[in-house]
C-alpha cells in the first residue's frame, strides 16, 4: 500500500505524458486524476496507521550508493511527519487535479498540462516519503524541474518563460547552499539517514551544527521564498491558476519549511541558527504583507500572503515551536489552495482579468466563487472558529511566552503582519465583489458560475477552512498530546506552553485579533463609502513617491539587477573575454592547433639550402660548446648546471633572432 501511496502519481504522470495521445484529452485527465485520488485514499489510510494507531513504517527497497563510508538506500519512510505532511499534499492535489480537468479544459496541451502536474505532486511525494536525505534530494530537485515545465507552461508567453527561468535560477542559489550542507553532514556525521543524525546530534560541536543549520536555511529560503530569494515566488503566476494552487499550498513552498522541520534535531543544538531563522521568518512575514497593501494583481495578493505565511512558519521553527509550524503549513493548504482556486473561477468568468481597478460588482453574479473566495479570506485573517486561527494565533501566544527578545520581536512582527493581512484581504473583495463595476459591459454579460467540476474542489476546501483547525488541534497542539514528540524533539529550554497558556496577559492575546478588526473594517471603508478620500491619499509627490515604493516591492528586484545580476553578468563578460577567449583557448586545444603547426613552419623555414646558413650553424654549436666548457672556470661560484642551461637558452634565442636577417639576406 504504502509504495503505491508514491508509485501512483508517477504512473498517473507517465500514462498522460507518454500515452496522451492514445488516451485523448479525457482519458489523459482521467488517469492522471484516479491515481491522484487513488493515492489521496491511501495517505488517509497511512495517516491512521502511523499517527493515531502509533506504526511507523520503513520500506527499504534495494540497495541504491554504497562508496566509502558512504551508503544509501532506496528507503522510504512513514513516520508521523512524513503522513501529516502527506495529508495536504495529496488531498490539495487531488482538488486541483479535479478543478484542473474543467479549468484546462479548452487548452490544446492538456495531456501535458496534468503529466507535468503529476509529476510535481508524486516528486514532492517522494520528497517526503525519503528516508535519507541522497533520496530526499532527488524529490528536492525534481519539484524544482516540475515547477520549472509548470510556470513556463505556455511558454509561447514570453513572461511564462522568464518567470520559470526566474524561478529556476534563484532556486539553483538555495540548492547549492543545500548541497553544501550534506556534504558537511556526511564528513560530521559520517551518513546521510535521518536516524544516524537524530540519535547523534546532541554529541556534537555546537559550531558545527549551527554551519549545517545555516546552510539547510540558505536551501530552505529559496524554495519556501524567504527574504533575499523571494522574488520569484509572485512572478509565477504566470503559469495557470491550478499551477499557483499547487505551488503554494501543498508543495514546492513547503517543502523548505518540511526541510527545517526534518532538520530539527540539528537546530535544537544550533541556537544561532535557530535566532536566524526566526528573524528571518519575522522579516519576511512583514515584508510580504506590506508588499500586499497596494498590489492590483488578484493572484499576486495572494502569492504575497503565502510568502508572509510562510514567514510565520520560519518563525514557528525558530521558537523551535515545530508542531505549530507543522500545523500551521497543514492548515494553510486548505485556504491557500481555496483562495487560489476561487481566483481562477473569477478569473474563467471575466476573460481573464486579474486586475483589481477592472474588476468589481460581482458578488450578485458570482455568489458561490465570492462565499468561497470570503471563507479562504476569513480564515487567512485568522478569525476565531476558522482553521487559520489555532495555529497563526496560538503562534503568537508562544512567541510572547517565551519572555526573550527573540519572541517578543517576533511577537510583534506576527501581529502587524496578521492587521496588514486583514487589510489586505478584505480590500481584494471589496475591490472585486462589493466596489462600482469597472470591466466592459460584455463581460458582466457573459459571467457565469463555475461549473461543478469547479465547484467541488471548493466546496470541499471550504469546508476543511472551516472545521480542520478545530478538529485536529488536540492532536497537533496542547500538552495533552505526544504526535510528533517523536520525530520533532524539542529541548527543554525551548518549552513555553504553561507561559503561553496561564501566564500570558489577556491583551497580547487579543491583540492580533483586534488589529485584524481593526485591518478589515479599514479596507472595507477606504475601498467602499471612502474610495475617493483613499484616492486622495496620494495627491502629494511624497504618497506618490511612497505608493511606488511599497507597490514596486520596496524595489527588491532592481535592487538586486543593480548590485548582484549586473556585476555578476559583467565579470562573466570579463571572464569570457579573458579566460574563454583568451587564456583558455590559447593554452588549451585551439592554441595547440595554431601554436604548434606555425612552429614547424617556423623551424622549417631554416632549411634555406644555403652554405653560408650552415657555416652560422655550426659556429653557433662550438660557441656553445665553448660557453659550457668555460663557464665553470670564470663564475666558480655557480652550479655549472646552472650555467649549462642558461648559455643554451642565450644561444638559442640570439640564433633564432638572426637566422630570420640571414635568411633573407641570402635570399636577396
Amino acid at each position: 500500500m504504502y509504495l503505491c501511496l508514491i508509485v501512483l502519481p508517477f504512473l498517473g504522470s507517465a500514462a498522460a505524458g507518454l500515452r496522451g495521445r492514445a488516451l485523448g484529452s479525457t482519458g489523459s485527465q482521467l488517469v492522471a486524476t484516479v491515481c491522484l485520488v487513488l493515492s489521496a485514499c491511501l495517505s488517509l489510510v497511512a495517516f491512521y496507521e502511523v499517527a493515531l494507531c502509533r506504526s511507523p513504517v520503513t520500506i527499504v527497497v534495494n540497495d541504491w550508493i554504497t562508496v566509502g563510508v558512504l551508503q544509501a538506500q532506496w528507503a522510504f519512510s512513514f513516520d508521523d511527519l512524513t503522513v501529516a505532511i502527506l495529508l495536504p499534499v495529496l488531498c490539495v492535489s487531488s482538488a486541483v487535479h479535479v478543478y484542473s480537468m474543467s479549468y484546462m479544459s479548452e487548452d490544446p496541451h492538456t495531456p501535458r498540462f496534468f503529466s507535468y502536474l503529476s509529476l510535481f505532486t508524486g516528486s514532492m511525494v517522494l520528497l517526503v516519503t525519503a528516508d535519507s536525505y541522497p533520496l530526499m534530494f532527488i524529490g528536492w530537485e525534481l519539484i524544482g524541474v516540475a515547477s520549472f515545465l509548470l510556470i513556463g507552461f505556455w511558454f509561447t508567453r514570453v513572461q511564462a518563460s522568464k518567470a520559470a527561468n526566474k524561478a529556476m535560477m534563484i532556486n539553483r542559489v538555495g540548492d547549492t547552499s543545500l548541497s553544501i550542507g550534506f556534504f558537511l553532514v556526511l564528513a560530521v556525521f559520517g551518513s546521510l539517514d535521518y536516524a544516524t543524525i537524530l540519535s547523534t546530534a546532541p554529541l556534537l560541536n555546537e559550531t558545527v551544527l549551527t554551519v549545517i543549520g545555516l546552510l539547510f536555511l540558505g536551501g530552505a529560503m529559496s524554495k519556501s521564498a524567504q527574504l533575499p530569494l523571494h522574488t520569484w515566488l509572485a512572478d509565477a503566476m504566470e503559469g495557470p491558476t491550478p499551477v499557483s494552487a499547487l505551488i503554494h499550498a501543498a508543495t514546492l513552498v513547503t517543502a523548505g519549511v518540511y526541510l527545517m522541520l526534518r532538520t530539527s534535531p540539528l537546530l535544537e543544538y544550533g541556537p544561532t541558527a535557530l535566532v536566524v531563522t526566526a528573524w528571518l521568518g519575522a522579516a519576511t512575514a512583514t515584508y510580504a504583507a506590506t508588499c500586499g497593501i497596494l498590489c492590483n494583481d488578484m493572484k499576486r495578493i495572494i502569492a504575497f500572503s503565502t510568502c508572509s505565511q510562510l514567514g510565520y512558519m520560519m518563525m514557528a521553527v525558530g521558537l523551535s515551536q515545530y508542531s505549530v509550524g507543522l500545523f500551521h503549513l497543514v492548515t494553510h493548504a486548505s485556504f491557500k489552495a481555496l483562495l487560489f482556486l476561487a481566483a481562477g473561477s473569477v478569473l474563467h468568468a471575466m476573460a481573464d482579468q486579474q486586475d483589481l481597478r477592472r474588476l468589481g460588482g460581482l458578488a450578485p453574479l458570482l455568489p458561490f466563487s465570492y462565499a468561497a473566495m470570503l471563507i479562504g479570506s476569513l480564515s487567512l485573517m485568522a478569525l476565531p472558529g476558522l482553521t487559520g486561527y489555532y495555529s497563526k494565533d496560538h503562534l503568537l501566544e508562544l512567541a510572547m511566552g517565551t519572555y526573550t527578545l527573540n519572541g517578543t520581536v517576533i511577537y510583534w512582527a506576527g501581529t502587524l503582519a496578521a492587521g496588514i493581512t486583514a487589510f489586505y484581504s478584505m480590500r481584494l473583495i471589496a475591490l472585486t465583489f462589493f466596489n462600482t463595476p469597472n470591466a466592459s459591459q460584455h463581460s458582466y454579460k457573459n459571467t457565469h458560475e463555475a461549473s461543478i467540476l469547479l465547484g467541488a474542489p471548493l466546496v470541499f476546501l471550504a469546508v476543511l477552512s472551516i472545521v480542520f483547525g478545530y478538529l485536529a488541534k488536540d492532536l497537533w497542539l496542547g500538552a495533552g498530546t505526544d504526535y510528533l514528540s517523536a520525530v520533532l524533539p524539542q529541548h527543554p529550554s525551548h518549552l513555553a506552553l504553561i507561559e503561553a497558556e496561564f501566564a500570558l496577559p489577556l491583551f497580547f492575546k487579543q491583540l492580533p485579533l483586534i488589529l485584524t478588526i481593526i485591518g478589515a473594517t479599514s479596507a472595507l471603508f477606504l475601498y467602499g463609502p471612502y474610495m475617493r478620500f483613499a484616492v486622495s491619499l496620494t495627491d502629494t509627490a511624497t504618497a506618490r513617491a511612497l505608493y511606488g515604493f511599497i507597490n514596486g516591492q520596496w524595489r527588491w528586484n532592481a535592487a538586486i539587477t543593480g548590485l548582484v545580476i549586473t556585476p555578476l553578468m559583467s565579470l562573466g563578460y570579463v571572464a569570457t573575454k579573458i579566460l574563454d577567449r583568451g587564456l583558455i583557448e590559447t593554452v588549451g586545444p585551439y592554441g595547440f592547433s595554431t601554436i604548434l603547426p606555425n612552429m614547424g613552419r617556423s623551424i622549417a623555414s631554416y632549411d634555406t639550402s644555403v652554405v653560408t646558413n650552415y657555416a652560422l650553424y655550426i659556429v653557433l654549436g662550438f660557441l656553445s660548446f665553448g660557453i659550457m666548457a668555460i663557464a665553470p672556470l670564470v663564475l666558480p661560484g655557480v652550479p655549472s648546471t646552472t650555467l649549462t642551461d642558461v648559455s643554451l637558452v642565450l644561444l638559442i634565442i640570439a640564433g633564432l633572432g638572426l637566422l630570420p636577417a640571414i635568411n633573407r639576406k641570402s635570399n636577396d
